[in-house]
């Protein structure tokens, strides 16, 4: 307790950890409980172990970004890259992206986190080069709607709403915290 307390900082990592887990923990308990009451909610204990895992890296990552920078700024970058890139398999994988989940064409959509996790690597996960990778996984989603669009997928609205906007606002949240550490002449 008292170091906490000499530690403001490692006790708001904390309250934001347990926040974390414990929205992760509720995800994975819903379709159990649901399944209680409801005949439309069948998951099998590989849906859990999946859905788990990917959970586990997906707030294992964000745990690992945020005990890297005190940065608030970076860590809301990391967290909404991190949100949009579980959406992308968590949707293709339950539904598909296009079509059914079984439609081959949404594999494409693997490209475009490689996109922002290669960028993300290429830059060391500085700032202003994860502000480049998170555009660049903005184009490449941006293409997989035209793909969508000239395929004739009735799902292109969702992929422009729901996917390229996060990689554009976690691209301009990078680009500030960059901004910030050119100001401070802390530059990358």
């Amino acid at each position: 307790m008292a170091s906490n307390m000499e530690n403001p900082r490692a006790r708001s990592r904390n309250r934001w950890s347990l926040a974390i887990w414990g929205t992760a923990a509720l995800l994975l308990l819903l379709p159990a409980v649901a399944m209680q009451f409801t005949s439309e909610v069948n998951w099998t204990a590989s849906d859990f172990i999946v859905m788990g895992a990917m959970l586990t890296v997906a707030c294992g990552t964000y745990e690992l970004a945020a005990r890297m920078t005190g940065n608030t700024w970076y860590r809301a970058a990391v967290g909404i890259a991190i949100a949009t890139a579980f959406l992308t398999v968590w949707v293709n994988g339950a539904v598909g992206m296009l079509g059914s989940e079984d439609n081959p064409a949404n594999l494409l959509f693997g490209v475009v986190l490689a996109v922002g996790l290669i960028g993300a690597v290429v830059a060391r996960f500085r700032s202003r080069g994860m502000a480049r990778a998170m555009e660049a996984a903005a184009v490449a989603q941006a293409a997989m709607t035209v793909y969508a669009l000239v395929g004739g997928y009735a799902e292109v609205v969702l992929h422009v709403g729901f996917f390229i906007i996060p990689w554009v606002l976690s691209a301009q949240l990078f680009r500030n915290v960059a901004r910030e550490q050119v100001t401070a002449g802390t530059d990358d």
